[in-house]
């Protein structure tokens, strides 16, 4: 028979096991007029290890909020410039529905499929098969479909197909920043070399081509290092010449650190003819290919006009999807092509992961703040006070 004292020592005892179970989770919600609660954290019990999978200690993950619990627009500091915040929510896309009540920390990710998450991995199950990766090796998450709620100390994975391991010399915030916008980006700038290909060696080939890319957020941003570095070592060195159409003093000056860039201010105070004259004077004529990582109606329309005949525009998935049916048959008339682009595979976030831990492509700003610190992120983020991306860091391993 335990007496009083003992009494309350079990259940002390036990109170303390149950807690050791539990973990954070984390929920970003789009912030009322007065910036207050829209930052939402509870207990929720440690994932048990799945048998085939690995549960992974979350030590990074790139901050942004959704707006409202539905399909909704999202606004992270990586967000393109020329409409932050303006691309309904495409979680839908990966089997993840935004209406699925905020408690249980679902963030819809926006411009970015999937969630950005780098963390080591803390447990594997015993049927597993690891691909070679073992516990406490440094992973980056690639967003398969499914993935789970990337705001939380801990997450599971059903089997390794979706880790990519990250070399030492490349440190977990930075490996954060490439699965989702690094990675659309990427393929953004794939999709254009092929077409790019057909132009320069093509039946109607040409000597040069323009490449004009829109926006000076995270993607315009990784984009433009992706390409300056994929054209400077191929045979198109020479060929190919890139603009970047900005809407903001520091993207133009962030944009214009790249050598060989030119660069050209899309100030919406002028006419539409002005700005289109002015795109096409700083690209040396009408443009073959457009990045466009502009969200709004009237940035793809200008971009269409900026194309010569036969030129392409490309245009992320969500935009695609809400856009493309109402300028079929603009770009029709036109002559000219739109295509959406996904984001990348895994291989191109396996081969990404390489370049910038080798170097070879520098990354955009980051700012790395400590979870607890989620509240004054958003509010930074909402009166545009943090420089380039902002990154939660879960755990301090580094």
């Amino acid at each position: 028979m335990l007496g009083p004292e003992g009494k309350v020592e079990a259940v002390y005892g036990i109170s303390k096991a149950i807690m050791s179970k539990l973990c954070r989770q984390v929920s970003i919600e789009s912030p009322g007029p007065t910036m207050k609660e829209c930052v939402f954290s509870f207990d929720v019990p440690v994932p048990e290890v799945p048998m085939y999978g690995a549960r992974i200690r979350v030590v990074y993950a790139g901050a942004c909020y959704r707006a409202n619990r539905t399909r909704s627009a999202s606004v992270c500091s990586t967000s393109s410039v020329s409409s932050v915040g303006s691309l309904s929510g495409e979680m839908e896309n990966f089997g993840i529905h935004t209406s699925t009540p905020a408690h249980i920390g679902l963030r819809d990710g926006a411009l970015f499929p999937g969630y950005e998450v780098a963390g080591v991995v803390d447990a594997i199950g015993k049927n597993a098969d690891c691909a070679g990766i073992k516990e406490g090796d440094r992973i980056v998450l690639y967003p398969y479909e499914g993935v789970p709620h990337g705001y939380a100390d801990y997450i599971v994975v059903p089997d390794f197909k979706c880790l990519v391991p990250v070399p030492a010399e490349l440190p977990l915030s930075v490996a954060a920043m490439l699965p989702t916008g690094a990675l659309l980006a990427m393929n953004t700038v794939n999709t254009g070399s092929e077409c790019l290909k057909r132009i320069l060696e093509g039946p109607n080939h040409k000597d040069k081509a323009a490449v004009l890319i829109v926006g000076t957020g995270g993607l315009a941003l990784w984009a433009l290092r992706i390409a300056t570095h994929k054209y400077k070592d191929s045979q198109w060195h020479d060929c190919v010449r890139i603009t970047v159409a900005t809407l903001k003093d520091e993207g133009f000056l962030l944009a214009r650190d790249s050598e060989n860039v030119n660069v050209v201010q899309w100030n919406e105070d002028l006419y539409e003819r002005q700005l289109i004259e002015r795109t096409t004077d700083a690209c040396g004529g009408p443009v073959d290919l457009v990045m466009n990582f502009g969200t709004t109606s009237r940035s793809l329309h200008r971009s269409l006009q900026c194309l010569a005949p036969g030129g392409v525009v490309l245009v992320t998935e969500d935009v695609g999807e809400k856009l493309l049916p109402k300028f079929a048959k603009k770009a029709e008339d036109l002559g000219v092509h739109i295509v959406i682009v996904p984001n990348g595979t895994i291989q191109q976030l396996r081969d990404l992961v390489a370049l910038v831990a080798r170097h070879e492509i520098e990354p955009p700003p980051h700012s790395v703040f400590p979870a607890e610190e989620a509240q004054e992120v958003v509010r930074k983020l909402c009166n545009s006070e943090i420089k380039g991306r902002a990154i939660l860091r879960f755990h301090n391993v580094e």
